[in-house]
């Protein structure tokens, strides 16, 4: 009987698991950036004269940096880091960027946490960026969150948090194709759209997200922890 009963929950498991993977598999292929048109561009960053549009939060050390350097943004940090675009977004918008982690034995270089906040807002007071960089800090905010190779490269992940300290996990990935390589320069796409969020990688969907509670105005983050990296050709546009 007990056999009988063991044989069952795994056989029930086995096509859980496939009808999630087909479930998934079909969210990928009926989704594609391509159908999304851009009207205007709202902001852009080339990072190639200051940081006037940037604030930075990060524990102050002697072993971090984040500035401009060679038309990119430049972050190297030993401890965790998020550097906020300043301008409130809203509505209905695409924000692009290329970002790469570099791995060349520097002292923070770390394959870990191309991570970002979007539509962020603090329930408790206008001003966001009040914080310095310590991740558990972020945690009473209002936002999206997609990690991206965190804990080391072994998840990435997807996140709403809800303004009070609850941090809901709606995806985590763990198979090498949606974790991290060196060196590699990735194109991120996150787009806000009637309700739903999504974030494409080098064209492909790896979030979607359609929000009974959408977040429609906040700001954007670029965050990580220990960790070497740049920033490229930051966009944010209008979606019609």
């Amino acid at each position: 009987m007990r056999h009988h009963i063991l044989l069952i929950l795994i056989c029930f498991l086995s096509i859980s698991g496939f009808q999630n993977k087909i479930h998934a598999q079909s969210v990928a292929d009926s989704s594609s950036v391509k159908q999304y048109k851009k009207g205007r561009l709202l902001y852009q960053d080339n990072f190639d004269q200051d940081m006037k549009n940037w604030i930075v939060e990060t524990p102050d050390s002697p072993y971090s940096n984040v500035g401009i350097d060679s038309a990119k943004l430049v972050v190297d940090v030993d401890n965790g880091a998020t550097v906020w675009f300043n301008k409130k977004l809203s509505g209905n918008i695409m924000i692009e960027y290329s970002r790469k982690v570099i791995m060349n034995n520097g002292k923070n270089d770390r394959l870990s946490d191309l991570n970002q906040f979007w539509m962020a807002t603090d329930p408790s007071q206008e001003n966001v960026f009040t914080r310095t960089g310590i991740f558990s800090e972020y945690h009473s905010l209002r936002l999206y969150y997609a990690g991206i190779g965190g804990n080391t490269n072994s998840t990435t992940r997807f996140r709403k948090y809800q303004g009070a300290g609850e941090r809901t996990l709606l995806f985590d990935l763990q198979d090498e194709q949606h974790l991290l390589q060196p060196n590699k320069n990735y194109f991120i796409q996150i787009v806000v759209y009637n309700g739903t969020t999504q974030v494409f990688v080098d064209g492909e969907l790896y979030f979607s997200f359609q929000d009974d509670a959408p977040l429609t105005k906040g700001y954007f983050g670029f965050r990580t922890v220990k960790s070497h990296q740049e920033v490229e050709s930051f966009r944010v546009y209008e979606l019609k």
